[in-house]
């Protein structure tokens, strides 16, 4: 029974076209959405920088492009930037984005500071155009599908599925699928937009100098920095042909035209 279930909820991420199995609806996902969205805000809003602040306005500009060549310019986005010197960004779904302060210096380069900010953004765009936060909900309902059906075997799903097993070797790796897949996504995003992507790798060696010890990978739930950086650059002739391919020439010229009279000073 749970076989045939399984098989008609298959389905393709945007993009990517990887099959995967989903069984959230966006109506449920957008309730659950609610939910995360007032957490957030009771534990951060006191921190959140004015609509009107020139690091919220820098951010909302550069992800707007990213939007646009997204196809979810219809979904009500949100994007936040949070006083705190956390080096992170997260997304929740429904489209709100939230940057901390803390990784503003490391997207900043030298004439390439929007680009290293669309490569942030476009990582977690890509996370609501893939709706992984769906797909983990469904993955999670499959393991306990699994579960059920060993115990209706006389099977104890705990001598199999332990806790310690779960974390490493299910839901880790798979977060780690999630999270290289929104890179590939976020270069491609990047691409199309015209903004530079060979800056996406820039911008994680610049948070790889930036200190701070790694976990080893295979305990995180997301890829080594170094990995990342691998994984990007096998990517990149890809997106630099998508970009050599778009119209540059005047999306620049009219995100230049936006920023005049307007830089933000970090």
């Amino acid at each position: 029974m749970f076989g045939g279930y399984y098989v008609t909820h298959l389905e393709q991420v945007p993009v990517s076209g990887r099959r995967r199995f989903m069984d959230i609806t966006p109506r449920q996902e957008e309730a659950m959405a609610k939910q995360a969205y007032r957490e957030v805000m009771m534990q951060y809003g006191h921190r959140m920088l004015s609509p009107q602040h020139p690091y919220t306005r820098f951010v909302s500009r550069v992800a707007q492009r990213l939007v646009r060549v997204s196809g979810m310019e219809d979904m009500q986005w949100e994007f936040h930037v949070i006083d705190s010197p956390e080096r992170n960004a997260f997304v929740l779904p429904g489209g709100k984005v939230f940057v901390f302060t803390g990784i503003l210096p490391i997207v900043q380069n030298e004439g390439k500071r929007a680009d290293g900010m669309a490569a942030v953004l476009g990582h977690e765009i890509s996370h609501q155009l893939a709706r992984h936060s769906a797909e983990k909900l469904s993955f999670a309902k499959v393991l306990l599908a699994a579960q059920l059906t060993l115990a209706l075997f006389g099977i104890d799903p705990s001598f199999i599925f332990n806790q310690l097993t779960l974390n490493f070797l299910l839901m880790k790796p798979f977060s780690r699928k999630c999270e290289t897949e929104a890179d590939s996504i976020g270069l491609q995003l990047m691409a199309q937009a015209c903004f530079d992507p060979q800056e996406a790798t820039n911008v994680w060696r610049r948070m790889e100098h930036a200190g701070g010890s790694e976990i080893p990978q295979f305990a995180s739930t997301h890829p080594s920095h170094k990995n990342r950086i691998e994984f990007l650059e096998k990517e990149m002739p890809g997106a630099l042909a998508k970009r050599s391919a778009s119209d540059c020439s005047t999306e620049l010229q009219t995100f230049a035209d936006m920023f005049r009279d307007r830089r933000v000073r970090w």
